[in-house]
């Protein structure tokens, strides 16, 4: 599913967000350290700034008294003023006090007699009470300068006033100028330093501060006049204001006509600078700051967003074709991003090589899916696909086809025993050695499952097939050799041809396996599928009933095929054999019911019996004086039993019969299954005395590592070897080797399947023991033996033992 655009954008936002945040905490981060830096730098010079602030304030003060002083010097000179001083003319006085007084902004201005009485003034503040004791104050530094200045609070505001005496030429009396200490005062501060003026007084140290003048405002004024003020010399106070902090530098005014500041009237200035103002951050800085940030956050964003459009587009780009690669679309073309050389294209260079190995998976895939890893051979999904491909093409057509399945012998006892290695590589060497025998162009050869493999024979006859099995199978009887080991693995094959068995691809297939399966059982060669096979399930299950109902009724028989000296031709022994006398199907050999007694288990009551049977085989052998070794066969779920050997011992106690008196024959696979538990019950058995023989040897599974460790006596050559060694020069040299390895081993040797003279001349050449085989002798019922053993007792008496040979022609 494609992703929506909103997100691809919403991302861009994300990011150019984090880089405005990061942008934002760096200025945030700048702006505060830069207000610390100027915090600490202003608290370190402020009191600098304030003690210098203090001078120009005194300064001014002084401009202000030399400005008043010269202004009353100049009314002192003033003729009318004398002769109106001398007539006592106040209202000449008073007016000459207003016109002087306006042309310096003197708002108060008074004509005082000698006795400092108050005789002429202007304004309303100039009183009596208030001048004449500032006035005599004054009197004494003007006598001696001739003028002189100070402060006063007059109507309850702190004025600078200036005194100068009038002479004609004896003292007439005193002009007094007078100027309030206000807000033009503070301003003028204000603008020469940049530092506030408040200034506070009051009539007695009873009375509180009153604010008269501040250039911070009266509410300031009052908030600061509100503090404890004390006449101790502060350099500087801190002091919060309106929320402001403010540095502040008292200075006591003297004040005339009071004898101490602590009791009487008394003025104080304040200068004051805010921390902020001190340290160069006016109100109006963090603004200018934040839209300086702003401004630059505009710009940032632009190029984040930009930056983040070229990282978002080579990625949606990459989401893309990744989201096309998820449906298995491959075939995008490259990504434009793999050009670039940074991260981007490194990751889109990344995506290229992980779709190359995609590709690459799904080819491989498409080979595991169709192909069998460990043959190299089409697997049955290819197999079965190339069935219904060929029933389909063949339609309508008049053609015909046929499907083989093969299954290979005691594989599992194989792999189970050597190992899945040798397993494996078993496997390969078949797969290679059936492909061998497929030679036209448009047939398949596939390996189905485990062992099973399968061969599709295109615009095939049933002959043809049956033929092609025939090779297949012929081939299979060899050997095939890994290293030390010589496995001869003979196959079961079924035969299905389409459409005469089968109108669908399954069907034609599954019947193959069901003619496998019966080719398996009867040990006969390829099979053709016949509808019966269908049933061989139903008919196995009734079988086996009807096998336990034989046991109880006594339906089995005893057959024994005669065992031959080939150096005296005497009876060594014989071969017990088991038979079935049906009542239905008459005299049915083994094959027909003990491969389906060792699937279900009753192949061990079968040898109990069979054990039994032989027992009192031999009493009765021995009655006639025919004293010999009876051969019985054991199965691979009997060498599993760990209760057999006590089961026979019991049976030998109840018969009074030695063990001795039999050999216990085993074939090479079955102790395969579980080798460890096999070998135990076969020492077992050995040490209670019966003798132990290799059956079928050569025809399985020929280790020599094992071999060594088996207590056996004897090894049985199988008839596949024996039965053409007269004609077929590679079955004589087999053999003799295995004669040969079984002398070397200590063991003694049986040849099974002696056909004819010729055969039995070659073994006895080769200084084998024993020969058995129907030229011979055929299994037979214990009475029949008996006789049969009578008769080549008297015949062998009458050729003598030298003329053995003889016996047989």
């Amino acid at each position: 599913m494609t992703l929506p655009r909103r997100l691809h954008v919403s991302f861009a936002l994300r990011l150019a967000a984090l880089l405005l945040g990061l942008f934002a905490l760096l200025q945030l981060a700048s702006i505060t350290a830069i207000g610390l830096g100027l915090d600490a730098q202003a608290r370190r010079t402020l009191p600098e700034r304030l003690a210098a602030g203090e001078r120009v304030f005194k300064s001014l003060l002084e401009q202000r008294a030399q400005v008043l002083t010269d202004a009353a010097a100049a009314l002192a000179a003033d003729a009318a003023l004398r002769a109106a001083a001398l007539s006592d003319d106040r209202a000449t006085l008073a007016s000459l006090l207003e016109r002087h007084g306006a042309r310096i902004g003197a708002t108060e201005a008074a004509w005082l007699g000698t006795d400092f009485g108050l005789r002429a003034r202007t304004g309303e503040a100039m009183q009596q009470a208030a001048i004449g004791p500032a006035a005599a104050a004054l009197a004494v530094s003007a006598g001696s300068t001739g003028s002189a200045s100070g402060l006063v609070l007059v109507g309850g505001r702190p004025h600078q006033l200036a005194l100068v005496p009038v002479k004609a030429p004896g003292l007439l009396g005193w002009v007094a100028l007078g100027l309030p200490i206000d807000d033009r005062l503070g301003a003028e501060l204000h603008t020469l330093t940049s530092l506030d003026l408040t200034l506070l007084a009051r009539d007695s140290a009873n009375d509180p501060w009153r604010g008269t003048h501040s250039t911070l405002g009266d509410a300031a004024a009052r908030e600061i006049a509100a503090q404890p003020w004390n006449g101790a010399a502060t350099p500087m106070a801190s002091l919060d204001v309106a929320g402001e902090e403010l540095g502040l530098r008292p200075r006591w005014l003297a004040t005339l006509g009071a004898a101490d500041r602590e009791s009487g009237p008394a003025m104080l200035a304040l200068l004051s600078l805010s921390i902020d103002a001190a340290a160069g951050m006016p109100r109006v800085l963090p603004w200018l700051l934040l839209g300086i940030g702003m401004l630059g956050a505009g710009m940032f964003a632009s190029a984040a967003l930009h930056t983040a459009r070229r990282v978002t587009a080579p990625l949606r780009e990459l989401a893309d074709a990744a989201e096309r690669l998820g449906t298995g679309d491959a075939t995008a073309p490259p990504l434009a991003a793999a050009a670039r050389s940074d991260e981007i294209g490194e990751a889109a260079r990344s995506f290229e090589r992980m779709r190359a190995s995609v590709v690459a998976t799904q080819q491989q895939t498409l080979r595991l899916a169709y192909r069998d890893t460990l043959t190299g051979l089409p697997n049955r999904a290819q197999f079965d696909a190339a069935v219904h491909e060929a029933i389909a093409a063949s339609a309508g057509t008049g053609s015909t086809l046929a499907v083989l399945v093969l299954d290979l012998d005691r594989f599992r006892s194989i792999n189970n025993r050597l190992g899945h290695a040798v397993g494996d590589r078993l496997l390969q060497a078949a797969g290679e050695r059936l492909a061998r025998q497929v030679m036209r162009e448009g047939d398949m050869v596939a390996r189905r499952a485990g062992d099973q493999f399968a061969v599709l024979l295109r615009e095939s006859t049933p002959e043809l097939a049956h033929s092609v099995a025939q090779r297949i199978a012929l081939a299979f009887e060899q050997p095939l050799a890994l290293d030390e080991h010589r496995l001869a693995v003979p196959v079961g094959v079924g035969i299905a041809c389409w459409p005469e068995h089968a109108d669908s691809a399954d069907t034609l297939v599954h019947r193959a396996e069901r003619a496998m399966l019966a080719a398996k059982r009867g040990r006969s060669g390829p099979l053709v599928y016949e509808p019966a096979m269908d049933d061989g399930s139903a008919q196995s299950l009734a079988l086996l009933d009807e096998l336990r109902e034989a046991l109880a009724r006594g339906e089995l028989r005893l057959h024994l095929q005669p065992k031959l000296s080939l150096a005296t031709g005497g009876v060594a022994g014989a071969e017990a054999l088991l038979r079935w006398q049906h009542p239905r199907r008459g005299l049915l050999p083994p094959e027909e019911f003990i491969p389906f007694a060792e699937q279900t288990g009753l192949v061990r009551e079968l040898t109990l019996w069979v054990f039994e049977a032989c027992a009192r085989a031999w009493r009765e052998l021995q009655a006639e004086d025919v004293d010999m070794v009876l051969s019985l066969n054991l199965s691979a779920r009997d060498l599993l039993d760990a209760e057999l050997p006590a089961r026979l011992e019991k049976r030998l106690l109840e018969q009074r019969v030695p063990a001795e008196a039999f050999c216990l024959e085993i074939t090479e696979g079955a102790f395969l299954d579980d080798p460890q538990r096999a070998l135990a019950t076969l020492k077992r058995l050995s040490l209670m005395g019966f003798k132990l023989s290799i059956d079928d040897f050569g025809a399985g599974l020929s280790s020599y590592a094992w071999l060594k460790q088996l207590p056996v006596d004897e090894l049985k050559i199988d008839t596949a070897f024996v039965r053409n060694m007269d004609r077929d020069p590679v079955d004589a040299k087999l053999v003799r080797s295995m004669i040969e390895l079984a002398h070397n081993l200590g063991f003694g040797v049986v040849a099974e399947g002696v056909e004819n003279a010729r055969t039995w001349e070659l073994l006895r050449e080769l200084n084998c023991e024993q020969a058995q085989g129907f030229h011979m002798g055929r299994p037979m019922p214990v009475e029949e033996f008996l006789a049969w053993s009578a008769r080549w007792v008297d015949k062998r008496r009458l050729l003598g033992t030298a003329g053995s040979a003889g016996l047989l022609h």
